[in-house]
């Protein structure tokens, strides 16, 4: 995984819990395109910078690595 893959693995994973945090909150939904606003526009710079449009596919398994040890995602595991 590289670095701009990193970083646009954990911008999505940034979007997508704010994305839950707005919309489990009944008083915030009302806000919720004003509060997702920049979660979104950084997910978006970060996924297009790391070439990840239309390849979701990708994006996911790195997303998923994220969520493992951090020595199974840097290629340490036994």
């Amino acid at each position: 995984m590289t670095a701009t893959e990193r970083a646009a693995a954990q911008a999505y994973l940034r979007l997508l819990e704010s994305t839950q945090a707005v919309l489990t909150d009944p008083d915030l939904v009302p806000y919720a395109g004003v509060m997702l606003t920049s979660p979104m526009a950084e997910a978006d710079a970060a996924l297009r910078a790391a070439g990840f449009s239309g390849n979701e596919d990708r994006l996911l398994r790195l997303v998923s690595s994220l969520r493992a040890s951090p020595a199974e995602v840097w290629g340490r595991a036994g």
